[in-house]
């Protein structure tokens, strides 16, 4: 069985010089999941391939930037979700700041998870369709790719603190959307 060397071998390869040709190979390993990470804000899927062309040019650029404190994946899907809501910002002219108070919640939220055990997946996807992408990407960068509240503050150029305040605002808005549009049917 061939060796295959680790992302963090590769990206320490390439910062000692050997360049290009090693990023072939996480371009190679990346590719379709940074495509499909980008199709999920865009849902076009020529679009989402140009997105992924250029998140991967980014990184081969920043790639003095990675610090290994988290993993190469987690660094690039970081990247990933900062270009997909910086590309929706602009054509969509969404600021989320403004778009927050334009689409307030109601002061008293029924925020407990008891009932998630009950809750439609595929539903579940259809309201996190209803919301900001930054507030999508929050979702996606903690449950789906597991990333740290620093690592998403630092992707969405944000503190800690306000990270973990958003995301909060996400998950409310999205149990709240859900009970809305699926209400339970005793």
């Amino acid at each position: 069985m061939a060796y295959v060397p680790t992302d963090e071998e590769i990206v320490r390869s390439i910062l000692n010089g050997e360049g290009g040709r090693k990023f072939k190979i996480l371009f190679d390993r990346y590719h379709e999941k940074v495509v499909d990470k980008c199709y999920g804000f865009v849902k076009k899927r020529v679009i989402a391939e140009e997105m992924a062309e250029d998140v991967l040019s980014r990184a081969y650029e920043k790639l003095s930037g990675f610090k290994f404190k988290s993993s190469f994946s987690s660094w690039l899907y970081a990247i990933t979700y900062n270009h997909c809501i910086d590309y929706l910002r602009e054509k969509k002219r969404l600021h989320y700041p403004q778009w927050n108070r334009e689409n307030e919640l109601p002061e008293i939220i029924d925020e407990s998870y008891e009932q998630m055990n009950s809750i439609d997946y595929e539903k579940v996807l259809q309201i996190l369709e209803m919301i900001h992408p930054e507030e999508k990407a929050l979702i996606w960068m903690k449950y789906h790719d597991n990333l740290s509240l620093k690592e998403i503050g630092n992707s969405l150029r944000i503190s800690e603190d306000a990270a973990k305040m958003r995301l909060k605002r996400a998950k409310a808005r999205v149990l709240y959307m859900y009970k809305e549009k699926y209400p339970e049917k005793d």
